[in-house]
């Protein structure tokens, strides 16, 4: 085609090789007796991790992991658990730069997967549709980050 450009043999990318639910879990622990009712709302608490790891020179393993718990009061409505995992190839990134590749770039692709096996599982369980905002993979990244940063430095000075 005119204007396609071709990746030359030295631009850095990455290419996603298969997607896979590798951990999956609904728990519904107080059904058939849970009933919300409109004017309730849930109390909603999500977490998300992300975890890399190499499988030779140039595939990765990547796991988004999504963990979700819904309470009414003290009551638990449902539990989620997922890990959507990925392999990934990545070509001439430099070292210093592949764990932003998976966790941001990658990662950012796998999320619309996961959040609509979310979506489904929880609408399957009897509920309404799970829908999980937008994920701001970057701030996560970076909060990663410092956190880590700073565990280290408290590490150094214990």
């Amino acid at each position: 085609m005119a204007g396609e450009q071709k990746p030359n043999s030295e631009t850095p990318r990455f290419l996603i090789k298969g997607q896979y639910v590798k951990d999956l879990s609904f728990e519904n622990p107080h059904a058939p007796n849970i009933a919300v009712r409109p004017e309730d709302k849930p109390d909603v608490s999500v977490d998300i991790s992300l975890k890399a790891q190499r499988l030779d020179e140039q595939h990765f393993e990547l796991v988004l992991k999504v963990t979700a718990n819904t309470k009414n009061k003290d009551v638990t409505i449902f539990m989620v658990e997922l890990d959507y995992g990925a392999v990934i190839q990545l070509f001439n990134v430099p070292e210093d730069r592949m764990e932003q590749v998976l966790f941001i770039d990658c990662a950012g692709l796998l999320f619309p997967f996961a959040r609509r096996i979310l979506a489904d599982v929880t609408r399957d369980g009897g509920f309404m549709p799970m829908m999980l905002e937008p994920i701001d993979f970057i701030a996560l990244y970076a909060r990663n980050k410092a956190a880590e940063a700073s565990r280290v430095k408290e590490a150094k000075a214990g």
